[in-house]
């Protein structure tokens, strides 16, 4: 069965459409008909370690068998014209700024710097792990008998903080490759910035699962005024874009 997770219970019920009552405590597998849909849900807790921990806890139970796993939640948008608030977007690359060889004056690491990867695979294993994951996010999709028809694609920075200056924002862009104004490389481009996709999508791919995340824009990256927050828009959006994600579909993940 696919196992739906979010960092929060607010996020979970915007997105599956399901009651504060229906919703279990962080780090709690629990079973919720979601648009139609059987599913298992999952609220992680906000960050890399609360999100790394809950889904490894939960996959690691085996209580029910687990077919793949969808993370849904809020982002932040690096580029608001690209990536305007309370848009949808399916993730098809997470990247983890934090991890290596941390220096002085800059906002990113160098993840190879320290010579170690994050899966234990030699530097040279062009298989090995280190700050970055990319998968086709149609064909994952479609293996998890999700409908992602409609919905756009996009690149995203998992961080342990949110980014809370335009500094920070401008130094992450400027090394990650958002905001620059070629249109037909925004696919490629981090526009998009949460805290726990890279560590759902690692622990579901060294368990070799499935997985697919869908991100709705809540905020500008980098500022803190009301006007570039949005969170309600952004909760609807997520909800109408689950709706339609994991409306059920003929094929055998929905079964």
């Amino acid at each position: 069965m696919l196992l739906v997770a979010a960092a929060t219970g607010l996020e979970l019920r915007a997105a599956l459409g399901v009651q504060a009552a229906d919703v279990a405590r962080q780090g709690e597998v629990f079973a919720v008909t979601a648009h139609g849909r059987p599913v298992l849900a999952l609220v992680t807790g906000i960050g890399v370690v609360n999100a790394a921990f809950a889904l490894g806890r939960a996959l690691g139970r085996g209580q029910q068998k687990v077919s793949g796993v969808l993370c849904l939640g809020v982002a932040g948008s690096f580029d608001t014209a690209a990536r305007p608030l309370g848009s949808a977007w399916l993730v098809e690359r997470e990247t983890w700024p934090e991890y290596g060889l941390l220096f002085s004056g800059q906002c990113a690491a160098d993840a190879r710097g320290l010579g170690f990867s994050l899966d234990g695979r030699t530097a040279g294993d062009p298989e090995a792990v280190f700050d970055t994951l990319a998968w086709d996010a149609r064909a994952e999709a479609a293996r998890l008998d999700l409908d992602a028809s409609g919905l756009g694609l996009a690149s995203s920075l998992t961080v342990s903080g949110v980014s809370a200056d335009p500094q920070r924002a401008r130094a992450l862009a400027e090394r990650f490759g958002a905001g620059l104004e070629n249109m037909a490389l925004l696919e490629n481009m981090a526009l998009l910035e949460n805290m726990e996709g890279f560590a759902l999508a690692y622990a579901a791919r060294q368990v070799d699962l499935p997985f697919a995340e869908l991100r709705a824009v809540s905020n500008a990256v980098g500022s803190r005024p009301p006007k570039d927050w949005d969170l309600p828009c952004a909760l609807a959006a997520l909800g109408c874009a689950a709706e339609k994600l994991l409306a059920p579909q003929a094929g055998p993940a929905s079964t």
